[in-house]
């Protein structure tokens, strides 16, 4: 048992000391360890930024059309669909308008059949052009549905381009 508890102490002078086994075997006991201080402890404080793959999975559908359900009848986004949609999925992709996001190689795009739920979904109504979050039923969560965050089914604006599935990249 002494044996190991000398090792531990010795271990310990290496690890937070920065003695050398030379040093350490021929010290006495009293001087084999280093105090450990807060210099030698991690901040607890500190933000730990996560990974690309973890961003990926930071949010689903359901709380991406949360976000928008939770916002319902805000006005806070008027003329900023793609900040919402971008902010609905905590994307690290930032695109300057929804026309941008339809064209970009930024996920496949599909023209035919119901979006799933939480994919993004294109019209053609502006310069900018317009994108949402599906319900997976038809339906999407957006802004402007009368003037504000709201739901409305797919075919509430014009011009329909189509959608990209939803992610959190």
């Amino acid at each position: 048992m002494r044996t190991i508890c000398q090792a531990a102490a010795l271990s310990a002078a290496l690890l937070f000391g920065g003695a050398t086994v030379a040093s350490a075997a021929t010290a006495p006991p009293s001087e084999v360890y280093a105090e450990v201080t807060a210099a030698d402890i991690a901040d607890p404080g500190a933000v730990l930024t996560d990974s690309a793959a973890d961003l990926a999975a930071a949010r689903t559908a359901n709380q991406a059309i949360a976000w928008y359900s939770n916002r319902n009848g805000s006005t806070a986004y008027q003329g900023y669909c793609e900040k919402a949609a971008r902010l609905a999925w905590d994307r690290v992709t930032h695109h300057a308008s929804a026309i941008e996001h339809w064209r970009s190689s930024d996920g496949a795009r599909h023209t035919t059949g119901t979006p799933p739920r939480g994919a993004f979904v294109f019209w053609n109504i502006s310069a900018y052009g317009h994108v949402g979050i599906a319900d997976g039923s038809g339906g999407v969560w957006a802004t402007s549905v009368n003037g504000a965050i709201g739901h409305a089914r797919q075919g509430y604006f014009a011009n329909y381009l189509g959608w990209k599935p939803g992610n959190s990249n």
